[in-house]
């Protein structure tokens, strides 16, 4: 099996229910009636192989299925810019790459045994041989997969008109503030384009009870970051003041802050973006994209093409 094909947990986790989906609608209603204005999402039908229902996520290989692309990068990005050129002002169309991090030590953890993960161990941060929190680092096949995710897409440049990079590398990366996150994005694109990257909190995991969702402070961040090149959005706050050792976020309110970051992307000027965060994330960035669930495993990553409508 591929190292990034999602197991039976990722599969069970990106599920989103009737009674989930019904409370980030009436959230949504909420906060969007606190905004002049918003974007609203919808999937571009027929361009990768993901968005379609018969597409079985328990056996799609994205790295040998090309990324899962229906036409070529060259048909692809020609309309994503002939759409953008045509449009009608308050319409845009963007090229999102969501992926999630590769395997940590939570998840090495996680798959022992995910009933006792979610009773017992998810609220420490060790069992005495490994350490998964807060904010866990990547194991060596996390790192692996990164590395195997920056293979392919220098197989997908060389690939597509005689290796023009600009076609399909994104020009802005946003992602989590975890470890495991920044150091799959710096992995994954090391050699192939220059990162003009942007942590955002909002992209973070599912925040509250689980130690391995605690993030370091920001100093610890820029610290090891910063220096890369790699920005810290304003206002990002010293300690981590959102999670919380007893109450863990819904799916909703998940989707909510997602919702606010993709939100602030929609309004940067980037067709081709990049978003390295995690499985909840890209659970929520999906149903407010308006695309079906699809699960994504440990260094796994799902491109989507997204239709944006501004509304007064």
């Amino acid at each position: 099996m591929s190292k990034n094909i999602p197991n039976k947990s990722d599969v069970k986790d990106s599920v989103i229910s009737d009674s989930e989906r019904a409370e980030y609608d009436s959230l949504l209603k909420e906060y969007n009636a606190q905004r002049p204005s918003h974007w609203v999402f919808s999937v571009v039908p027929g361009i990768f192989q993901q968005s379609l229902e018969e597409t079985d996520e328990t056996k799609f290989d994205t790295i040998k299925e090309h990324f899962g692309i229906i036409h070529s990068w060259d048909e692809i990005i020609n309309q994503l810019h002939t759409l953008n050129d045509t449009s009608d002002e308050g319409v845009q169309y963007k090229l999102l790459f969501l992926a999630r991090h590769g395997q940590g030590f939570h998840n090495v953890k996680h798959t022992e045994n995910p009933e006792l993960w979610d009773a017992y161990w998810s609220h420490l941060a060790t069992d005495g041989k490994i350490v998964w929190g807060p904010d866990p680092e990547l194991t060596e096949l996390g790192i692996q997969q990164a590395k195997d995710n920056n293979a392919a897409w220098k197989r997908e440049i060389t690939n597509n008109s005689e290796g023009n990079e600009k076609l399909i590398v994104p020009t802005k990366f946003f992602l989590s503030p975890f470890r495991r996150s920044v150091d799959t994005m710096i992995y994954t694109w090391e050699g192939v384009t220059k990162l003009n990257a942007v942590i955002l909190d909002s992209l973070r995991e599912t925040c509250g009870v689980h130690v391995c969702d605690q993030r370091s402070p920001r100093r610890v961040i820029a610290e090891k970051y910063e220096l890369l090149g790699i920005k810290i959005e304003p206002g990002f706050e010293e300690e981590d003041v959102y999670w919380k050792p007893d109450y863990r976020e819904s799916v909703a309110e998940v989707a909510i802050r997602n919702n606010a970051a993709l939100q602030e992307i929609f309004d940067g000027p980037d067709e081709i973006v990049s978003i390295t965060s995690h499985s909840g994330s890209i659970r929520s960035q999906l149903m407010v994209l308006g695309h079906r669930p699809f699960a994504i495993g440990t260094g796994g990553f799902i491109p989507v093409f997204v239709k944006a409508v501004k509304v007064e």
